[in-house]
């Protein structure tokens, strides 16, 4: 496993489908639009389903403050579209079945190395992290900590 990314670090390039099969290109974003990048273990898992319902929630906020949304996990385009319909996502959802994009970052795993882990990403314009939330245990604690290194980020 890599080097966990740390705050001030540069976003690392990478490239994942969607849904859809669309490959969805980091580097298209960078610099455009403020990036919310949330790893999460498993598409319609109790702990998941809330994290992404909330983003759903307060995804008209994030759009508003200039950002794009992607979840991402392990699981297949054909896992994501159902979740994504079941609980009417908005945002992409990206495919890292060989959990590349997971080690590019360092997300650690949890609960002795069983779960992989949930940790959000906030990317500033500037291609840089601004902000990492890391917790298993608080799925909506990363919606209102990702809203606020945002809100920070634009009054800087």
């Amino acid at each position: 496993m890599s080097q966990a990314i740390q705050i001030g670090d540069n976003c690392p390039a990478f490239s994942l489908p969607d849904s859809q099969g669309k490959q969805i290109h980091v580097n298209e974003y960078l610099g455009q639009k403020i990036l919310v990048l949330f790893f999460y273990p498993k598409d319609d898992t109790p702990g998941c389903t809330k994290e992404a319902c909330a983003f759903r929630d307060a995804y008209a906020d994030f759009l508003d403050l200039g950002c794009e949304v992607f979840g991402i996990s392990s699981d297949d385009g054909q896992s994501h579209q159902a979740f994504q319909q079941k609980h009417k996502l908005p945002y992409p959802l990206l495919s890292d079945t060989q959990k590349k994009v997971r080690q590019q970052f360092g997300v650690p795993k949890s609960l002795f190395g069983l779960i992989p882990g949930r940790v959000t990403y906030v990317v500033g314009l500037d291609g840089k992290v601004a902000g990492i939330f890391n917790s298993q245990t608080n799925p909506v604690g990363h919606i209102e900590e990702a809203l606020r290194v945002v809100r920070n980020l634009l009054t800087a």
